[in-house]
């Protein structure tokens, strides 16, 4: 699957399992290390785990791979690598904290 489906794939499954404040942004003009970005953002660390384990059940089925997954949900924080895809699920104080979306303001948001 091309990475821009796959991506706003991602943004449906978030979307259908109840993630807040999901955003696709496209960095692909401004980084090295992926084209997609995804912030979403789950109530609780059993939701953002949650939420990681439905977009890497519908990636396999799919056969996108996941490279690798960085975080716990006890962290707050769940950073999935799917190659030029990067996947950010987070609890809503930690997206707070962090602010991720502000460091990509200057890029182009595809899909929510």
């Amino acid at each position: 699957m091309e990475s821009r489906k796959a991506a706003l794939f991602a943004a449906e499954i978030l979307n259908n399992r109840k993630a807040e404040d999901v955003m696709v942004i496209d960095i692909g003009e401004k980084s090295s290390f992926a084209d997609f970005f995804i912030l979403a953002s789950g109530n609780s660390e059993r939701q953002i785990g949650t939420l990681a384990g439905y977009v890497e059940d519908g990636f396999a089925e799919n056969d996108i791979d996941i490279k690798n997954i960085e975080g716990r949900k006890e962290s707050g924080w769940i950073l999935m690598d799917c190659g030029d895809i990067i996947v950010n699920i987070l609890t809503a104080e930690m997206r707070g904290k962090y602010s991720i979306e502000n460091l990509w303001a200057d890029c182009e948001v595809i899909g929510r």
